[in-house]
């Protein structure tokens, strides 16, 4: 079958025929090169490390692509595989300078392949992929990622135990020409010397040797050259919210504030924030390995969400990172996938309480009223406040108290989580505080009477959100049930209607699943949650969540395609604080602002704790 297509009024050219003439669109080529790079780099790989494969039948189909220079010398073909494959993924992602220096080492491939191997075809094939990447260099636009000197270390680190490993391959790789039977240490050995350049204690027979020795000070080269290369490139930090972003924000949280709950988060200093054309609105995002992840709804007039989302994407595009939305309601999910043609998933529902409708009476609330009254039995008092009316002594013990019974050395926090208590302008927060005056405690303690603390943030000017759980480890069990009834019951008088408990993941599907008459799918999802809960809280905390009878308010998830979801899952991941790519704290770089503090619906250990047990 054929059509007529622009340029070809006979009609007779196929439809295939005339897109392999035409070549890949634009916006496929990132990929299509970074899938080359990524293919001739481990061809060089294994055309320098297996002796075999340089004779086999399919590295002679195979050294003709570009960058192929095996025949030539091993240590050769080592380097310019590593350096491909360290190439591909920047490629892929845009970047201007993966480009740049993909430009560089094409040239160089060609008159390698033609000079040395007399390979007319591998020189041509190197030409045509440099221009490709000349004739689409507007595709490789991407500015670079957020990034700081202490990157080399971890290069020198991950490359050095790169090199280390691939270096006893190719010590072991030649077993005919190993003179002796030298024992794994002195393998080790030979491979640490033949990094630095120097001989190591394994002999070879027919000049193996030589080629072995230059293959291992090429990789001792590389990594020397790529950590001396990211630590002397220049700094690109990570955005961070300036004086007058926000005070920008606080103005249009005080218009705003009262349309999403998750509004007040969005001040917390390691964000950035990009505000639309007229001002009015602003999405604040963090970005960890490559995804650009903003919390909530845009903050803002609704009218000006668009123009903020505008930017926000550009900024992605700019910097070919993937866009993200974490937690979002259902009016900002649709006017995300609406504005973006990004789509959503529910991710799991936020408990809200309306303080008119909570009573400790009846039947479904007996066991917080149980739990209530026996911990006041045993002597704890309660005082709910704003943080403007505790005074520097008080507000500086609590701080102190929050820091010292963090649960675990981890700080975790990202989507609801604001990282201080009582910093100038956060004076409307709200602080629910638990005392004990006992006689066997310590008259020492930095804390005094102090046994429990929760923090609110604002939620407009009738509304809270809360932040963080924290307590003694001595305290009884039920702080965490004593202190939201109390901050419940005293909201009236704080002018407060509404509050924002902890956020509950996958609840409709825990919910659903225990029902009687769910299907057998609904019921092994369920399992799997219930499972995964032994690591993550995800049924302990709906369960108590559930207890104070909320109204459930589903939040989802915006992304960009299906198989973004498991990067941006683990980015969320590290953003929260479950998984850290950090350095050892020994090595971690000092900063003189405070760290996040845990976020309100990733409950600390100990707290964790008292929920399983209540």
């Amino acid at each position: 079958m054929s059509v007529t297509v622009d340029g070809d009024k006979s009609g007779l050219v196929p439809v295939r025929v005339r897109r392999i003439l035409r070549g890949p669109r634009p916006e496929n080529v990132p990929a299509l090169v970074g899938t080359a790079c990524t293919l001739i780099g481990l061809i060089d790989i294994a055309a320098g490390v297996f002796p075999r494969f340089r004779a086999s039948r399919m590295h002679a189909m195979a050294e003709v692509l570009p960058g192929t220079l095996g025949p030539l010398s091993a240590a050769l073909s080592l380097s310019a595989g590593v350096l491909l494959l360290l190439l591909a993924h920047g490629l892929k992602r845009h970047k201007r300078r993966a480009w740049r220096a993909a430009v560089v080492l094409l040239p160089l491939g060609a008159a390698a392949q033609f000079v040395w191997r007399h390979s007319v075809l591998g020189a041509l094939l190197s030409l045509v992929l440099l221009t490709l990447l000349l004739r689409h260099r507007g595709e490789f636009a991407a500015l670079p990622d957020p990034r700081s000197r202490w990157r080399a270390l971890a290069n020198f680190v991950l490359m050095g135990a790169g090199s280390i490993a691939l270096g006893l391959v190719i010590v072991s790789a030649h077993p005919r020409r190993v003179l002796g039977d030298p024992s794994l240490s002195d393998r080790l050995e030979h491979v640490l010397y033949g990094l630095f350049g120097v001989e190591g204690p394994v002999d070879y027979s027919n000049g193996v040797d030589w080629t072995v020795g230059y293959s291992l000070g090429a990789l001792g080269m590389l990594t020397a050259l790529t950590t001396i290369y990211l630590a002397f490139r220049p700094e690109h930090p990570a955005a961070r919210l300036t004086d007058e972003d926000e005070v920008r924000l606080r103005a249009l949280l005080d218009q705003h504030g009262g349309r999403d709950s998750l509004g007040h988060f969005a001040l917390r200093s390691d964000k950035g924030v990009v505000f639309s054309p007229s001002g009015k609105a602003a999405v604040c995002y963090r970005v960890v390995s490559g995804v650009m992840l903003a919390s909530g709804d845009p903050i803002g007039d609704v009218e000006a969400w668009p123009g903020a989302i505008e930017r926000f994407m550009d900024e992605a595009k700019a910097h070919s990172w993937t866009p993200a939305v974490m937690g979002c309601s259902e009016t900002g999910g649709q006017v995300w996938t609406r504005e973006t043609g990004l789509d959503a998933l529910e991710l799991g529902d936020e408990a809200v309480v309306d303080v008119a409708d909570f009573s400790l009476s009846g039947r479904a609330m007996r066991n917080v009223r149980q739990m209530v009254k026996r911990i006041e039995r045993n002597g704890y008092t309660t005082r709910v406040r704003r943080v403007r009316d505790l005074d520097d002594a008080e507000l500086e013990r609590v701080r102190r108290a929050a820091a010292d019974w963090r649960g675990t050395d981890t700080e975790r926090g990202f989507s609801m989580a604001l990282g201080r208590i009582g910093a100038p302008g956060d004076g409307d927060a709200v602080i629910a505080t638990a005392h004990k005056t006992d006689t066997d405690d310590d008259p020492d303690s930095p804390y005094g009477d102090l046994k429990a603390i929760i923090h609110f943030v604002p939620w407009g000017t009738d509304g809270m959100s809360l932040e963080l759980m924290r307590r003694d480890r001595s305290a009884d069990p039920g702080m965490n049930e004593l202190l939201i009834v109390a901050a419940l019951q005293a909201s009236p008088g704080l002018g407060i209607a509404r509050v924002s408990l902890n956020f509950a993941m996958f609840r409709a599907a825990l919910a659903r699943g225990e029902k009687i008459g769910a299907g057998p799918v609904l019921r092994v999802w369920r399992g799997l949650l219930v499972f995964l809960s032994r690591w993550f809280q995800i049924e302990s905390l709906y369960k108590f969540n559930a207890k104070f009878r909320p109204r459930w308010e589903p939040r989802f998830v915006v992304y960009r395609k299906s198989r973004d979801l498991p990067r941006i899952g683990f980015a969320a991941m590290q953003a929260e604080g479950f998984v850290s790519l950090s350095l050892p704290r020994p090595l971690a770089r000092r900063r003189p602002a405070p760290a996040p503090r845990p976020c309100a619906h990733i409950v600390p250990a100990a707290a964790e704790r008292e929920i399983r047990a209540a």
